[in-house]
């Protein structure tokens, strides 16, 4: 009956929800401009502001120009009051009535002068918001309610601030670059060590920095629409060393253990985190963020897209659930940071990051596999034990001689060790793999800026990268009988494999902003990279070596030299900017593979052109079309079959390909996210003329793959989100519309080439309050379809739903619950799932210390069972959760 009760709560609030969204649809927007004046003439900086007359909450804001002008939008209909406010005069407020019909109105207004004197008094003005040209402020003492633990849960509260479920950070619909503290960068997009530790409460504001450059001498010169933020601390956390001590305990010995240890000087900061934790807790986030952040085609970017892939990835997560829910852990976290600033002129950067993981992965598949020669089934019975260590460690040295002259060293390091072990029954027959892997990670990289006239900048940047990924790989079975018939007696393989890859790049990038805004752009470089594929596959038995296959072994070397220039320019006309980018790429390639050698020299043109259409300021239109051609990588072109998996063989070209493509992009922005309403439509197209497809041959013990070049395949994905905020029921509304086609061609089992369709759609909406008492909601609902088209179609839809509730009782006491309800299509029975998850906190000293209880999976879900497709059949797959855990909770501030 409890579950029921909540399907019916759940699907009357989703109704409400619906009605109320599709019924604003058609609610129009009025832009209010004028002038603000005094006696003596026009007035800058004045507060404008649209406040409702019943709750007094303000609507919209914005300040007067130097020119006394303003212009603001207000999204709905009603009685309003306009308040125009400056320190020196009376405040003016001019009643507003807005009608469906209007969509401009001008509001001129004289403000009367208020003498005063000061006697010994101080005058502060304090708003929530204040915005000044591109930063954007956030007093958070406006916006917390009491129960923000960490960055990320303050971070949510922000207005136009999204942080998803797993910590990435968005402001409106963009990712942020970096996430920093007083000016200083430590994570880049590694921020999330950052935002899922850090303690909230030392932050007083949170700056949103738009049209962001990493590189400040190029602020106002290169065309960025970058966001990051910025947190500034209180007085109180400043200078002097603070932190907190964590430790949650619980049943069945689920532990986690924090701490955090901080001083944020002037001139020298320090940050110490560490967390362990076996609660499933992903303490990091993406950590390769960390280590390898990449920028595409940003200035001084050079080598960001340089790494080494895995042969082999034993798979240990599920994209269903949150991974904390079925990830079986025991981790270990240490990063030590700090930042130096030695002199006026010089800053180092130092960043140490120490990870120990063990994890646990269980799951059971039914595959059935159904092609144009055969069908079988097979059943896995599969758990995965993983063993990561993983060092990390950054040295930033900045130096600027002067103000328009800066040179930047960054140095990394890394060094990871992999032990995976899978025990997996497969068909009834019990296989032992092991897989051990390491990798080495080095990379230097030097950039010196020049900006040597106003609005030019010359950039030098070189960059030398060399990575290592050695594996060994184990399969205490032999399933492979039908490929190699003459060695019956083999009972095991084992595979050595070692990819390793050296780059080194030169860029010379001049960005010229003209003085009528046009902007130039060119850069001259070089890359060149070096890659070193050599595999060794065995049949044994036992620990007898009986064979080592011909066409089963590599010595691939890869030489890819890129000898490039690129130009752009873009043209602004008023509220019209149009841009051209042209990129001449002159190639060396050399491939050696198995004692043989090829080399080739193409040379290919990448044109783009884009246009960008600001009908005003709450209208954006922006599309792009480009031409691109791509070189293939090593994992494209090496010359025999690998292992990639315990019954999977993958081979590639054995031959050079560059892949063309055309793709089109148009993106319609409505508002923007500080809004009260915000909406955007991206639509993007893609077609493939040539790509890299696969011939496979399938039997039921094993699978071999090639790579093979097939003309023409094509992508579309078209996404819509509403954001809108309703001021009756203090809530915003949050609408997701997606829809993405995938047709591409295979070969399977030697059959004809065959044309596969992927289709996907989702939508689903979400309603989170604003409310100044004492609860508070966050709800929510998805839909996704998947389809697959090919000679058989298969279908199935799924739908995620949850449900939030925050209480605050009072300045000690507080509380969260939490429930989610997951749904999968194309079952018969269990089909579906229900999740319950509390946490409360009671502030036994203020500031000083708390206790706390959490609670996750109440219902003690065990395990789920989803269902998938695929252009080869479809797949049941069961997995094993977390199981219930309550956990005592103490913090304790210094």
């Amino acid at each position: 009956m409890g579950r029921q009760k909540t399907i019916v709560i759940l699907k009357k609030l989703i109704f409400i929800t619906l009605l109320l969204v599709f019924q604003t649809i058609g609610f129009g927007q009025t832009t209010l401009s004028g002038a603000v004046s005094d006696s003596n003439g026009s007035l800058y900086s004045v507060s404008v502001t649209i406040k409702d007359t019943l709750s007094n909450r303000i609507i919209s804001y914005t300040y007067s120009d130097n020119n006394g002008n303003y212009k603001l939008v207000a999204q709905n209909q009603g009685q309003f009051n306009m308040v125009f406010n400056a320190l020196g005069y009376k405040t003016k407020i001019v009643p507003l009535v807005l009608d469906e019909g209007q969509h401009n109105k001008t509001i001129n207004v004289l403000l009367e002068e208020q003498p005063f004197t000061l006697d010994e008094v101080v005058i502060k003005s304090e708003r929530a918001i204040v915005i000044k040209k591109d930063t954007i402020t956030f007093k958070t003492k406006f916006f917390t309610k009491g129960n923000e633990q960490t960055v990320e849960d303050l971070l949510k509260i922000i207005p136009g601030l999204t942080v998803d479920s797993e910590g990435t950070i968005k402001v409106g619909n963009k990712e942020i670059e970096k996430l920093m503290i007083d000016g200083d960068d430590l994570f880049e997009k590694g921020y999330k060590i950052l935002s899922k530790n850090m303690p909230a409460y030392p932050i007083e504001e949170v700056e949103v920095l738009q049209n962001y450059s990493n590189n400040h001498l190029l602020k106002s010169i290169e065309e960025s629409d970058k966001v990051a933020l910025n947190l500034k601390l209180n007085d109180k956390s400043k200078r002097i060393w603070f932190g907190n001590l964590e430790a949650n305990v619980g049943n069945d010995s689920f532990y986690q253990y924090k701490a955090n240890l901080m001083n944020f000087g002037k001139k020298n900061k320090y940050y110490f985190l560490a967390n362990a934790n076996s609660i499933g807790y992903n303490a990091t986030g993406d950590i390769q963020q960390l280590i390898k952040p990449f920028r595409f085609n940003q200035p001084a970017s050079i080598g960001d897209n340089q790494s080494v892939g895995n042969l082999i990835g034993l798979s240990d997560s599920d994209s269903n659930f949150k991974k904390e829910r079925t990830n079986f852990n025991n981790a270990e976290l240490v990063s030590l940071n700090a930042i130096f600033n030695p002199s006026d002129k010089l800053k180092i950067k130092t960043l140490g990051f120490f990870n120990w993981d063990e994890t646990s992965f269980f799951r059971n598949q039914v595959d059935n596999i159904t092609t144009n020669t055969n069908s079988f089934t097979n059943t896995e019975d599969y758990k995965l034990d993983n063993k990561r260590q993983l060092a990390f460690g950054k040295l930033d040295f900045i130096y600027k001689p002067s103000k328009t002259k800066m040179l930047e060293s960054t140095t990394k390091y890394n060094n990871g060790n992999y032990n995976n072990d899978a025990n997996l029954v497969f068909n009834g027959v019990s296989t032992l793999q092991n897989l051990e892997q390491n990798n080495t990670f080095f990379d230097q990289k030097i950039n010196y800026t020049n900006k040597f006239i106003d609005k030019k900048v010359l950039l030098l940047t070189g960059r030398f990268i060399t990575e290592k990924k050695p594996q060994n790989y184990t399969i205490n079975q032999f399933l492979y009988q039908d490929l190699f018939p003459e060695y019956n007696t083999a009972n095991n393989v084992f595979q050595v494999s070692n990819n390793q890859m050296q780059f080194v790049g030169v860029n010379a990038h001049i960005l010229d902003r003209k003085s009528n805004g046009h902007l130039l752009e060119l850069q001259l470089g070089n890359q060149f990279r070096e890659d070193k594929l050599n595999t060794s596959f065995t049949l044994l038995e036992d620990n007898v070596s009986l064979h080592q296959p011909i066409d089963y072994q590599n010595q691939t070397k890869y030489q890819v030299n890129d000898l490039y220039f690129k130009s752009k320019y873009r043209i602004k006309l008023d509220n019209i900017a149009f841009s051209g980018n042209l990129e001449a790429h002159q190639l060396f390639n050399t491939l050696r593979s198995n004692n043989t050698s090829t080399q080739q020299t193409p040379f290919y043109i990448n044109p783009s052109l884009g246009a960008e259409w600001t009908i005003n300021s709450n209208n954006k239109i922006l599309t792009t079309y480009t031409y691109n051609t791509t070189n293939a990588n090593v994992l494209d072109v090496y010359s025999d079959y690998v292992l990639t998996g315990f019954r999977s063989f993958s081979k590639g070209t054995n031959t050079f390909n560059q892949l063309k493509a055309s793709s089109m992009m148009l993106n319609y922005q409505l508002g923007n996210w500080a809004n009260r309403f915000f909406a955007n439509t991206l639509v993007l197209y893609t077609k493939n003329h040539d790509f890299l497809s696969t011939n496979t041959l399938i039997n039921q013990n094993y699978t071999q793959s090639q790579k093979t070049l097939i003309k023409d395949s094509q992508f579309l994905t078209i996404n819509t989100k509403f954001d809108y905020y309703f001021k009756f029921m203090s809530s915003n509304v949050k609408l997701d519309l997606g829809y993405t086609k995938n047709e591409f061609k295979n070969v399977v089992n030697n059959s004809n080439l065959r044309t596969v369709v992927s289709s996907n759609y989702n939508y689903g909406l979400e309603l989170r309050s604003a409310f100044k008492g004492v609860f508070n909601y966050h709800l929510g609902t998805a839909w996704t379809t998947n389809k697959i088209e090919t000679f058989a179609n298969s279908k199935f839809t799924n739908n995620q739903s949850f449900l939030d509730l925050n209480f605050i009782f009072s300045k000690k006491f507080d509380a969260k619950v939490k429930t989610e309800r997951y749904h999968f299509g194309s079952l018969d029975t269990d089909n579906t799932y229900y999740f319950l998850d509390f946490e409360t906190q009671y502030k036994l000293i203020d500031k000083k210390l708390t206790l706390g209880i959490t609670g996750k999976n109440l219902f003690d879900t065990k395990r789920y069972t989803s269902f998938s497709i695929s252009d080869l059949g479809s797949s049941t797959t069961e997995v094993r959760l977390l199981p219930r855990m309550l956990l005592l909770r103490a913090e304790y501030r210094f």
